[in-house]
């Protein structure tokens, strides 16, 4: 049988867990897996793009469990009333081809950009880095604050979106973690200005210059997220050509990232050669530095892995008949003459949204811990 996880079994699961815990152990399992990058068979996602937006899949496998996502980016949704990303992935075992787990993988995928932004944060941005800038404050906007204040110690950001219910509705989902100051900015300029770390998260499918040269400090470490297909950037190519760029998977950065804007030869480091210390990243505490993340289905891979993982530690999720199981396996012919048993819907009520409900105070004061000395995310509890 296939487990299933979907949007309520995953809100229950981050409930239990503790969502600022839940972000530093799936950080864990990244970094893990980053450090595995040589085992893994890895190639880029296939794409399909329409003038509303883009389809893909992601797949990548380590040669004992095989993993794919499907993930779509339609910046018009929201206007029909619709999220402009969604997402379902699947974990098969290797060697027989059945599928493990179908799993939800929208809200997935928001926590799982969170916490890789964490783990290229941690190594490149400066120690003691406090402040921060988030430029797009739509659907991933909340893990990516959570990721940043729990864990890296960042205790004020500063916000900007061309919404500005956005931002609000940022602010009001946050409210529960008093020790994060938010603030509200009228320009793009007026949030980076003397940031420590900048995030842009932005969505439209175009070039865009949300970042210019003159708005960047020394020192500053910039988190690009909007970034993911040809044709739609964040960044200023000038400000590329004064900053240390680390990349997930090379191959794929050059068609969807940043670097699409720069020549062939323009020179980048991969993740995982900075998590496992073949390369700093960063170089001096002046050094600007560049997360050009476009998401990599390793990532996903790890996602999946870690969330078999703990479904079936806590419980939950249920069996699906989703593939045969027969007394004779050559006899595919007997599923059109008997009914086949399914395991019952019982359904659930409780929305994914209210993962992000007020913590109990156990869970804000053990994420208002994450402050202080820095501190690695791969290694042990992070709030």
């Amino acid at each position: 049988m296939t487990h299933l996880a979907d949007l309520p079994t995953l809100s229950r699961l981050i409930r239990r867990i503790g969502l600022p815990r839940f972000i530093g152990e799936l950080a864990e399992a990244l970094h893990a897996d980053f450090l595995r990058w040589p085992q893994f068979q890895k190639q880029a996602r296939v794409v399909n793009h329409s003038p509303g937006g883009v389809i893909e899949l992601m797949p990548a496998s380590d040669g004992s469990r095989y993993a794919f996502k499907y993930v779509n980016g339609h910046p018009g949704n929201p206007a029909r009333g619709l999220s402009t990303v969604v997402a379902f992935g699947v974990l098969a075992d290797v060697q027989t081809g059945y599928p493990l787990l179908l799993s939800e993988m929208t809200l997935s995928t928001a926590l799982r950009t969170a916490a890789v932004s964490l783990l290229a944060a941690w190594a490149m941005a400066r120690p003691g880095a406090r402040r921060m800038a988030m430029v797009g404050n739509g659907a991933q906007a909340e893990f990516q604050a959570l990721a940043f204040h729990c864990h890296l110690g960042i205790d004020e950001i500063h916000l900007f979106d061309v919404d500005p219910q956005a931002t609000a509705r940022l602010m009001r989902n946050l409210a529960p973690y008093p020790a994060l100051r938010l603030v509200g900015c009228e320009s793009v300029v007026q949030a980076v200005r003397g940031a420590d770390i900048v995030s842009t998260l932005t969505a439209d499918k175009r070039r865009a210059t949300i970042l210019t040269p003159d708005m960047i400090e020394p020192g500053m470490h910039l988190n690009a997220v909007g970034g993911d297909c040809p044709d739609k950037t964040e960044l200023h190519a000038g400000i590329l050509q004064g900053a240390r760029v680390v990349v997930e998977y090379e191959p794929q950065t050059r068609i969807e990232g940043e670097i699409q804007q720069m020549p062939a030869d323009f020179p980048v480091l991969e993740l995982w050669r900075v998590l496992a210390g073949e390369a700093p990243g960063r170089e001096s505490s002046t050094q600007v530095t560049l997360f050009d993340s476009v998401g990599f289905a390793l990532e996903d891979f790890s996602t999946l892995r870690y969330l078999h993982d703990q479904l079936q530690l806590h419980g939950l999720g249920r069996d699906i008949a989703l593939v045969p199981q027969l007394a004779d396996p050559k006899d595919l012919f007997s599923l059109t003459r008997a009914e086949v048993p399914l395991p019952s819907y019982t359904g659930a009520t409780d929305d994914a949204a209210a993962a992000l409900a007020a913590p109990d105070a156990a869970t804000a004061a053990a994420g208002d811990r994450g402050h202080g000395a820095r501190r690695k995310p791969a290694a042990g509890a992070l709030c």
